[in-house]
């Protein structure tokens, strides 16, 4: 392969009952990595992926360090199929940045798989703490949502793609907001289903924990590019991963500007999408149009990428 690839991985939201079953079953090496998470974590994670039930895999401390695990599979399973390649740089939607550096070597599978595990119980713990919700407004300039934020006191938590912002706050505030979008110029805003406030000030005691667990962690240097969340440019030095990966819990995740940056500043010609839903092929379309991406979730869409898209 000589294109210039980037590796893109899923955030919350995107998970599935079921995902990585057919891959684990299929190739040794995913049921492997399912098995080692089971043995790091001391209880059946992949239970829980595999069967269900869809409440269980939708609390934050489950589906994080099941897309983190799943995302790591479909990528071993993408390298068992059509062998090693080079990777010009790789991003991921809030959780999935953990899951790239992962994928870069800044630290291993059993340490990015306890700090995904712990990230996702302490943000669960400020859900339960708080009366948070939020709400995606679509069809809106940014400069509009960003006026409509500060009138409701809310925060922006995701730049997904231009006309896709999500907004997020207390909860009556984001009813506020929502109540006050066609003001501003904006087309739909819909609350959306989630436990609580994310990326916002309501997720401040996770912001201070996580930040404890990463200062005690040790982080190489990523082998290859991985663009921040909160500043959309890549990290590279340990103390700034830390500080990049603390923050995200808090601050807007600047998805845009992230492929904008992959796009123009890494040259990337292939984007692949690793994990559920191909949510993140649908952003990087809205985003830079024409791009090339394909998303790999089960054994179906990798052996048909390896087959016609990646040869």
């Amino acid at each position: 392969m000589t294109k210039k690839i980037a590796l893109l991985f899923s955030g919350q939201g995107a998970q599935t009952v079921g995902m990585g079953k057919d891959l684990a079953a299929a190739y040794p090496v995913v049921a492997d990595l399912f098995k080692q998470a089971d043995d790091i974590l001391g209880r059946s994670l992949s239970g829980i992926v595999w069967e269900g039930p869809d409440e269980e895999l939708t609390k934050t401390g489950n589906c994080q360090p099941a897309l983190y695990v799943h995302g790591l599979a479909c990528l071993a399973a993408l390298r068992q199929e059509i062998g090693d390649f080079p990777i010009a740089a790789a991003a991921g939607l809030s959780l999935g940045e953990f899951t790239a550096h992962a994928a870069a070597g800044t630290f291993d599978f059993a340490t990015g798989l306890r700090i995904v595990e712990a990230r996702g119980k302490l943000m669960q713990e400020a859900c339960e703490a708080t009366t948070g919700a939020m709400a995606a407004m679509i069809g809106g300039e940014e400069n509009a949502v960003r006026d409509l934020a500060a009138e409701a006191d809310v925060d922006v938590a995701n730049l997904n793609s231009p006309g896709q912002i999500v907004l997020s706050g207390e909860a009556a505030k984001i009813a506020l907001a929502v109540g006050l979008a066609k003001e501003h110029g904006i087309r739909r805003a819909t609350v959306l289903n989630v436990a609580g406030a994310y990326h916002s000030r309501l997720m401040e005691s996770a912001y201070l924990k996580l930040g404890e667990i990463l200062q005690a962690t040790k982080f190489n240097a990523p082998k290859f590019p991985v663009i921040c969340n909160v500043d959309a440019l890549p990290v590279s030095e340990e103390q700034k991963i830390r500080e990049t990966l603390q923050q995200q819990v808090t601050g807007t995740v600047r998805w845009i500007e992230s492929i904008e940056y992959l796009a123009d500043h890494e040259k990337i010609e292939q984007y692949i999408e690793l994990g559920p839903g191909g949510v993140l092929a649908g952003l990087v379309g809205r985003t830079r149009k024409g791009s090339a991406v394909i998303s790999i979730a089960d054994v179906e869409s990798l052996r048909g990428a390896a087959m016609t898209k990646l040869e």
